[in-house]
């Protein structure tokens, strides 16, 4: 029976950071959406157009991750015992779905409508003053994501671009990547309207509209992977399971860890199951003992860390030992 070592303690700071930086995102692209849309169809851009759409998107995109927050936060219960952290990422991947088919589709559509058929460009002033208004919001959303970013990183102590690779916290992800992409695609479509002014052809517009379409195809694809890979169940990054393994044979008692698996639950939800081989004189109240002190590193280095399960288990003998060879010219019988 594997001695047990847990705590429920909810980190709440970093829940309520995430859903701040969601509200501010929403609140920022439906403006921008309802701006873009009327400049496109006074410009008759259909890279402004694009950009509605992508405004859109990304938009339904933040409502479901808002929804991924609420519904995940609940406290864990008899029917669901961890809790419901990973029902985030059910949302989250519908939420790249939603950048997929409702900015990508329509940008990449009307960037192939733009090139067969042409377009007629009109006066670009509008345009120009809402894609710079735009921007400055798009870089105030991104400020937000980017320092919680950099702050869970420092609370992880992970390095910034591998937590921001891996990082369980798709939500905060997505505002970043989507952001990014956003602020990508405003230099875009201002470039297909530059081109458009400057020659009189709607070319220049129908390419910035691929662009695009092809930039929220990227993005809509590695917020997907990101959190069907957390659905199907992934562990610390090798790195950090090595410290994990270091930290445990650290505490006094431990002779060996056997065997180590990590789980991420949600961004504020790891499990740590491990085989741990104690020392052979050791007593149960000093194993026991060696169970919380383990918990207690674990969680003091990694607030992460909600569940430790520790099974105190002997190394197996070497194989030489336990199948002795037989004498020469002896038989097994």
């Amino acid at each position: 029976m594997p001695v047990v070592a847990e705590s429920d303690v909810a980190a709440d700071g970093a829940g309520s950071e995430s859903v701040t930086t969601v509200v501010v995102a929403v609140v920022t692209n439906l403006a921008i959406a309802a701006a873009k849309a009327v400049a496109g169809i006074v410009s008759g851009s259909s890279a402004m157009l694009s950009e509605a759409a992508h405004s859109v998107a990304d938009t339904v995109t933040e409502v479901l991750l808002l929804a991924s927050l609420r519904r995940s936060a609940r406290p864990a219960d008899e029917a669901h015992p961890l809790g419901y952290g990973p029902e985030r990422y059910i949302w989250a991947l519908l939420a790249s779905i939603a950048t997929f088919a409702g900015g990508a589709v329509f940008a990449v559509y009307d960037g192939i409508h733009t090139l067969v058929h042409g377009e007629d460009p009109r006066d670009p002033v509008f345009s120009y003053a809402v894609l710079a208004v735009a921007f400055v919001l798009e870089g105030y959303s991104l400020l937000v994501a980017w320092r919680q970013v950099t702050g869970e990183a420092a609370r992880m102590r992970a390095p910034l671009g591998l937590y921001v690779k891996h990082t369980p916290d798709t939500a905060v992800k997505a505002v970043l990547l989507e952001n990014a992409a956003a602020l990508a695609g405003l230099v875009l479509a201002a470039g297909g309207l530059l081109g458009a002014q400057l020659t009189g052809s709607g070319v220049y517009d129908g390419v910035a509209s691929l662009l695009i379409g092809a930039l929220l195809v990227a993005v809509a694809w590695e917020l997907g992977r990101s959190n069907a890979g957390y659905l199907i169940g992934r562990p610390l990054p090798a790195a950090m399971r090595a410290e994990v393994r270091e930290e445990l044979l650290s505490v006094p008692h431990v002779e060996g860890v056997l065997e180590l698996t990590t789980l991420v639950q949600g961004p504020d939800e790891v499990l740590i199951a491990a085989k741990v081989d104690f020392h052979d004189l050791a007593s149960a109240r000093q194993v026991e003992a060696a169970c919380e002190d383990a918990e207690a590193q674990l969680r003091e280095r990694w607030p992460a860390v909600r569940r430790v399960y520790l099974d105190p288990t002997p190394t197996p003998p070497p194989a030489s030992a336990a199948e002795p060879s037989l004498p020469p010219g002896a038989v097994q019988g």
